[in-house]
C-alpha cells in the first residue's frame, strides 16, 4: 500500500449523505408558498450540487449559471431563497441519513492511511452542512468542514480545496503535494474541482448525479462507500 495519500477531501449532499428527500420537500415547500406547483422528485435532484442560491433558481425555472451571482434584484428570488432556507433548517435531518456503509469506510479509511487528514468541501451552506455532521456522527472524522458560503466562490473553483491542501500541509507540518491529495465525490461538479486542482478524483456513482461522472472521468469511481478503502489503496499503489 502507498503512504502518499494525504489528504482526502469529500463532498457532502450525495457522497456522505442521502439527502435529496428533505431538499426536494423544502423546494416543494417553498413552491408552494410562493403558489406554484411543486416538482417531481427526480427533477429536483437533478438541480442539486451548484449550493443553494442556484437550487433555488433552478426550481423557480432559471437555467442560470452555476458561476454566475444570484438575482439579488429579484424580489420572487429574495422571497423564494429565503423560505427555502428557513425551511430547510427546521427540516434538514427529517430524513437525512448517512449513505450505508459511509461510517464504517470512514473508520476503514483513519486505521488505512492513519497519516491521511480529512475534510468536507461541499456547496450546501456551512451553518446546515455542520450541525447534519454533527447530527449524523460524521464531524469526528473531520478537522475542517467547509461550505458553499465559505468563500467568495463556490465548487468547481478550486478556491476551497487549494485552502484545505494549505490548512492540512500545516496540520502535518510538511507542504502537500497535490498528487498526494484526493477529491471524492458524485458529480462532475467535484472532479473539475479536483482537476482544477490538480489533485485525483474519486467518483460515487451512487450519488445525485452519476450521469455526469463517465463525462468528467474521474480517476476512478466506486457503486458504494464501502468500495472507498479499495479504491485508494489501488489508486494510490499505482503512484
Amino acid at each position: 500500500m502507498s503512504s502518499s495519500l494525504r489528504l482526502l477531501v469529500f463532498d457532502l449532499d450525495g457522497t456522505l449523505i442521502d439527502s435529496s428527500e428533505d431538499l426536494t420537500n423544502s423546494v416543494n415547500a417553498m413552491l408552494v408558498h410562493l403558489g406554484k406547483s411543486p416538482l417531481p422528485h427526480a427533477v429536483i435532484s437533478s438541480y442539486i450540487g451548484d449550493g443553494a442560491a442556484m437550487l433555488v433558481r433552478r426550481a423557480l425555472g432559471d437555467p442560470g449559471d452555476a458561476d454566475s451571482a444570484a438575482p439579488a434584484h429579484d424580489e420572487e428570488f429574495q422571497t423564494a431563497f429565503r423560505y427555502f432556507l428557513s425551511y430547510y433548517r427546521e427540516h434538514k435531518l427529517d430524513n437525512t441519513r448517512p449513505y450505508p456503509g459511509v461510517l464504517d469506510a470512514l473508520q476503514t479509511l483513519r486505521a488505512l492511511f492513519p497519516n491521511a487528514s480529512m475534510a468536507i468541501l461541499t456547496n450546501k451552506p456551512v451553518g446546515p452542512s455542520r450541525d447534519i455532521c454533527d447530527a449524523l456522527g460524521l464531524s469526528p472524522y473531520f478537522f475542517q468542514n467547509y461550505g458553499g458560503d465559505s468563500f467568495p466562490t463556490k465548487k468547481p473553483d478550486p478556491t476551497g480545496l487549494l485552502q484545505l491542501i494549505q490548512e492540512a500541509s500545516a496540520l502535518q507540518g510538511q507542504p502537500l503535494l497535490p498528487d498526494e491529495v484526493v477529491m471524492i465525490g458524485d458529480s462532475d461538479v467535484d472532479v473539475l474541482t479536483a482537476r482544477r486542482a490538480s489533485t485525483r478524483a474519486l467518483g460515487c456513482s451512487y450519488g445525485l448525479a452519476p450521469y455526469s461522472l463517465t463525462l468528467a472521468e474521474p480517476d476512478s469511481i466506486v457503486a458504494t462507500p464501502s468500495e472507498w478503502p479499495a479504491a485508494l489503496q489501488h489508486l494510490f499503489s499505482q503512484s
